[in-house]
């Protein structure tokens, strides 16, 4: 495996090596805590989309061929060197996302979940049979692979959301291109490192990096059979759309604005501790984060003083820094909007009450740091309630009632996640039937779902039928046969003209 280099060019990995692409084109990686380029990465054409498409072509038919318990003992041996590099790769994800270690340390555990959900393919892909559906014929189905499927993945979690597609699609006898962010590149080379350590033959996972070129290559090429997106919702809908006219099954998740609902009979303590995590763990920039508290009744004055004094105190420093709890955001465009959208909230009226706004860090002073922002009376008019903000950034609003804060919800455009602290039974209960999000948690503030139920949101949270990982990622990476027969012995005599029918 070739050891990191934090200084070296980053290119791709196309057949079983790092190439550096027929490109001329380059952008920098900078490390967020110290706002230097760090590397330089080698931005993909199509001619590197046809090589690595034409590579997993050619890896296809004898991968998909291999019986599915040989396919899972590679990812077996994935799973075993992804633990025993598991801190190295987190720090490499800090080095260039931001994130402190503790939190990229549970992403690559998040993704290593998915990895074991996935050994167990040889389970998922059975199918069903049954024995005389009619006389003298028997019916069963099977699950099939696609082909050359793709992932494009997004910049907050450039372990985790990558292992929630190429390990099933793979385990499943497909072959996997991953576009990974420009960003954060380097995890997507790592991990290609170890799947070929473990085994995997070549072909069967490539990386392509770059921007928009290689995205629209591989959603056009009439070789890539599907394409899974996470990202923001208006490039979502753009991967949808351009995918499904180009005859592809995709899989887009868009963006979130999830809402924490705290009724009076809450916990304030453990409601409180789980606002400042959610709000301002990885500096807000998780599709799950909680980015609006709904406070219900009298409960506004009794926690917004309390959620000031922490997110005063918030220890904002390099993410290397084992006391750290939020490091910087990821690029200098990123401060510059999040920083943009608190000015629009105090215009728009909004009671700015904690201003992390020009947070210098001593020693990281060129770093993109911001600090954690509250806010309260919030209104549903105005941008920052409206608006995915991708920041640590914390906006309350005041409601009367768990009828009104059910309306706000369910009104809003996106439906991702979403959280209720209560200790009342029958508010848990119609909280859950009621909400119309993809995903909710009853007393935990990021309900991620394990590997093996499936992540995704509703509304404009997702573009397409299904969710990611789980079974539903079985099914979005396979296709469905369905086989009747029976033998000449049962066969009567005589053409048939009417519709067949069980006998």
């Amino acid at each position: 495996m070739q050891a990191y280099d934090d200084s070296a060019d980053v290119g791709h990995f196309i057949h079983g090596k790092r190439v550096t692409g027929n490109g001329q084109r380059n952008q920098a990686v900078f490390n967020p805590a110290t706002g230097a380029r760090a590397r330089k990465l080698l931005l993909g054409e199509v001619a590197d989309v046809e090589a690595a498409v034409a590579s997993a072509k050619s890896a296809f038919a004898a991968w998909s061929n291999t019986p599915p318990i040989r396919r899972a003992r590679v990812l077996l041996r994935f799973l075993e060197l992804m633990n025993k590099h598991t801190d190295e790769l987190a720090a490499m994800i800090t080095a260039e996302h931001g994130k402190v270690f503790s939190d990229a340390q549970g992403e690559v555990a998040r993704g290593i979940d998915v990895i074991e959900f996935a050994c167990g393919i040889p389970q998922l892909l059975k199918g069903d049979y049954t024995e005389q559906v009619s006389t003298g014929i028997d019916n069963w189905t099977m699950r099939q692979p696609l082909g050359v499927v793709a992932g494009i993945t997004p910049f907050n979690f450039p372990c985790m959301v990558p292992c929630w597609m190429f390990p099933v699609a793979i385990a499943a006898g497909n072959c996997f291109i991953l576009k990974p962010s420009e960003r954060d590149p380097s995890a997507s080379l790592f991990m290609a490192d170890l799947l070929k350590q473990a085994g995997l033959p070549d072909g069967v996972f490539n990386v392509v990096q770059g921007d928009k070129v290689v995205v629209d290559a591989l959603l056009e090429h009439p070789d890539v059979k599907a394409v899974s997106f996470v990202g923001s919702t208006p490039i979502a809908n753009y991967i949808y759309e351009t995918g499904a006219k180009h005859g592809k099954r995709v899989q887009a998740l868009g963006g979130a604005k999830n809402h924490m609902v705290v009724m009076p009979d809450a916990d304030l303590d453990k409601a409180i501790d789980a606002l400042i995590g959610a709000a301002y763990g990885s500096a807000g920039e998780r599709c799950m984060a909680i980015s609006v508290a709904l406070l219900v009744g009298d409960v506004a004055d009794k926690i917004i003083p309390r959620l000031a004094e922490r997110a005063r105190t918030l220890v904002v420093k390099n993410g290397m820094e084992p006391d750290a709890e939020m490091g910087p955001v990821v690029t200098r465009q990123s401060l510059e909007r999040i920083e943009g959208y608190i000015a629009e909230g105090l215009k728009e009226g909004a009671k700015l009450v904690v201003d992390g706004r020009g947070l210098k860090v001593p020693g990281h002073e060129d770093g993109f740091f911001t600090g954690g922002t509250l806010f309260d009376n919030v209104t549903p008019d105005m941008r920052i309630y409206k608006e995915e903000i991708f920041g640590p950034v914390l906006a309350c609003v005041r409601v009367k009632d768990f009828s009104e804060a059910i309306d706000l919800i369910n009104a809003h455009e996106f439906g991702n996640g979403v959280a209720c602290f209560t200790r009342d039974g029958h508010v848990a209960r119609e909280f859950g039937r009621r909400i119309e999000v993809g995903m909710v948690g009853i007393n935990v503030p990021i309900p991620v779902p394990m590997a093996w139920h499936g992540f995704g949101g509703w509304k404009r949270s997702l573009f397409g039928d299904t969710h990611a990982y789980g079974e539903e990622g079985v099914r979005f990476y396979t296709k469905q046969k369905s086989i009747m027969q029976r033998w000449p012995e049962s066969i009567e005599k005589g053409a048939e003209f009417a519709m067949p029918t069980a006998k």
